[in-house]
């Protein structure tokens, strides 16, 4: 195996799909999505036109966060299957040229994993608490945590755990769920058992992973009170002594060496930084391959809006020669359908970002259900199974509603999507004319749209080349030019507007007398 600093990752332009597996496809009838469903599926992706699928964690876990919560990384959880299932979905995923990338949580292990049963159950300064970050509480005997750090999720940072004689003993560290005990990165131990994991799966022929939560792991010295004012849940700004600490990069650089001996494989990382100098550190040339910009799926369906977001994501991988990414949704994110206003409006607008979308130069990701034009889905309370919702005393709802699982054929739950009426999440009956048996045969629909918009992107040499350059446009609009050729204008207002000159390639809605539509988007040559 060679080393390639200087070669490129092969996902500098690629379309990746993620797959939500637990709400994909259920091969076994329990109701849960399975990796034997993404094998069933592999000729719908490959008909689709992606080249590559990111799984979201399929590992062994407790399940306390839907598979975040690790307690064997080198393992399959037996709801999605078993190694067997996943080597079976790995080759044939290479044999119809799809990639196959996985979800790495190297911040926090499960609290079931056994190195942390061990350090439970040893003495406070024993080697197996220095895998995770414990301390001794403040106040009256030890009573009050350590710090003031709260939860992403909601509540403390920190639980306490008894000592050996039944009296309170000391607090570890959770920035997310109790269930999820960070480690210690300042431990080499919890680097060579990360290569470890790392090893494991490229051996299995795996392409890459997206390493989440990738501007945590690193914690500053002495764990110092942070400002509360900016608190809120599942948000970080970048004065947040929890995450974008200056030792994570030595992190990134030891995952990267290993990575450096499989030719071919690439790295992603959750990064919420918005500081742009900041954000480029993380895919310095001997860091991280991309970077998740998130700027794009944040920004409101305005023009000024979107070209900041365009703008500032271009900047920030300039600055060290990187390769853009572009997202509207992810698992952890409000369906884009129902971010830009939901119902008819909302659904011309997603289809219009992701012409634009898939405009840009650099790698483009789409979340499984997005080329469905699914909606976030409105659960009843009974149905919420995010750590969130508990953990927030059900104020905050969580992220079940963009995890329902996906609809399939029929014109009833659960829509082919597994065999039992019972699926881990309500699905909601008004979607039945938003399946893919629907869509499949409808040139007008949003599939359709995606099908074609992903072959245009493959073909077309005008999508070629880095940069752009921005057009004079009307108010309330936006046009670019890649260096390609390709030019793509979006008309976020209440109006028609006149195209730019050229041949128009594809647009979002139809362009009656060379006038766009509002809120559409096209692609002209």
């Amino acid at each position: 195996m060679t080393d390639r600093l200087e070669t490129e990752p092969w996902g500098k332009d690629a379309v990746s799909y993620q797959i939500y597996p637990r709400s994909f496809a259920d091969s076994n009838g329990d109701g849960v999505g399975d990796l034997g469903g993404v094998r069933d599926k592999l000729g719908y992706l490959e008909l689709l036109g992606i080249d590559a699928i990111w799984l979201s964690p399929v590992m062994r876990s407790p399940m306390a966060d839907h598979g975040y919560d690790v307690s064997d990384p080198r393992a399959i959880d037996p709801l999605f299957g078993d190694l067997d299932v996943m080597d079976a979905l790995i080759e044939e995923a290479h044999a119809r040229d799809i990639k196959v990338t996985m979800d790495l949580v190297p911040n926090h292990s499960s609290d079931q994993h056994p190195w942390f049963v061990a350090a439970l159950a040893a003495a406070p300064g024993s080697p197996e608490r220095a895998r995770y970050i414990f301390r001794d509480g403040t106040g009256p005997d030890g009573g009050e945590p350590p710090n003031n750090w709260p939860s992403i999720f909601g509540g403390p940072a920190w639980t306490q755990v008894g000592a050996s004689d039944g009296s309170p003993g000391q607090w570890y560290l959770h920035i997310f769920t109790a269930e999820q005990p960070d480690l210690n990165w300042d431990n080499p131990e919890v680097f060579e058992d990360l290569s470890k994991t790392l090893r494991f799966w490229l051996d299995r022929g795996i392409d890459g992973f997206r390493i989440d939560v990738a501007h945590g792991m690193a914690k500053p010295a002495g764990l110092p009170d942070m400002n509360l004012e900016l608190n809120a849940l599942m948000r970080n700004d970048d004065d947040d002594p929890r995450f974008n600490n200056d030792a994570v990069h030595d992190i990134h650089r030891g995952i990267r060496k290993v990575m450096n001996e499989y030719e071919h494989s690439t790295t992603v990382g959750e990064i919420w930084v918005q500081d742009n100098e900041k954000f480029s550190e993380y895919i310095r040339p001997d860091e991280l391959h991309l970077g998740f910009n998130f700027r794009l799926a944040e920004a409101a369906f305005d023009a000024t809006a979107i070209r900041d977001a365009v703008s500032n994501s271009l900047d920030a991988v300039s600055r060290v020669d990187g390769t853009p990414t572009w997202t509207l949704s992810n698992h952890d994110v409000v369906r884009e359908v129902t971010r830009y206003g939901g119902g008819k409006r909302g659904t011309a607008r997603a289809r219009a970002m992701i012409l634009l979308e898939l405009a840009l130069p650099g790698a483009v990701f789409v979340y499984n259900g997005a080329e469905l034009g699914l909606p976030n889905a409105d659960l009843p309370d009974s149905a919420l199974q995010d750590p969130v919702w508990e953990r927030s005393d059900r104020t905050e709802r969580g992220r079940d509603g963009c995890r329902v699982p996906l609809p399939w054929e029929g014109s009833t739950p659960p829509f082919g999507f597994s065999t039992s009426d019972d699926t881990w999440l309500p699905m909601p009956a008004e979607w039945a004319s938003l399946t893919v048996e629907e869509q499949l045969e409808d040139v007008d629909s949003m599939l359709s749209l995606y099908r074609s918009a992903f072959e245009l992107r493959a073909l077309r040499p005008e999508f070629a080349g880095p940069g752009l350059d921005w057009y004079g446009s009307p108010p309330g609009c936006l046009a670019f030019r890649r260096r390609g050729g390709l030019i793509c204008a979006l008309n976020a207002t209440d109006v028609p507007i006149p195209l730019p000159p050229g041949e128009l390639l594809m647009a979002s809605a139809p362009v009656v007398d060379g006038q766009l539509p509002p809120d559409a988007a096209a692609w002209l040559v």
